[in-house]
């Protein structure tokens, strides 16, 4: 694992600051981790993009009491409903995502293993709560 295809899988609160990081490879799909978003504190919404679309992650989100606002990808049979006002708050994260990249050894990812590179993901985000 690592080199450039690595993704970064975040969890946020309310202010953008980061609860959780995971680094996978990039050709690992982003439901496969749905574990990371139920980490941790209740939340009343949990908000992710459609690459987390799926019944079970769905299942998983409403048993720990929360709802889940994900739309549906365009293939699926039936299409879902989601809350698209609150579903806007996912900007939360992807400024999260644009703030580390402002360093520029994340954004070029210049380190050849994992390990250094989540050493520098998770010095960013500390960064941030400073």
């Amino acid at each position: 694992m690592g080199g450039r295809t690595t993704k970064i899988h975040a969890v946020v609160d309310g202010l953008g600051l980061p609860i959780e990081i995971r680094i996978t490879e990039g050709q690992i799909g982003d439901v496969k981790q749905w574990d990371l978003a139920l980490k941790g504190e209740s939340a009343k919404y949990v908000i992710c993009d459609k690459g987390y679309d799926s019944t079970e992650f769905r299942a998983h989100i409403e048993k720990a009491g929360s709802k889940p606002v994900i739309p549906g990808r365009k293939h699926r049979r039936e299409q879902i409903e989601y809350d698209t006002h609150v579903y806007k708050e996912r900007y939360l994260v992807e400024n999260f995502f644009c703030k580390i990249k402002e360093y520029r050894r994340l954004a070029t990812r210049y380190d050849a293993t994992t390990n250094a590179f989540r050493a520098f993901v998770i010095l960013a985000a500390i960064l941030l709560w400073l």
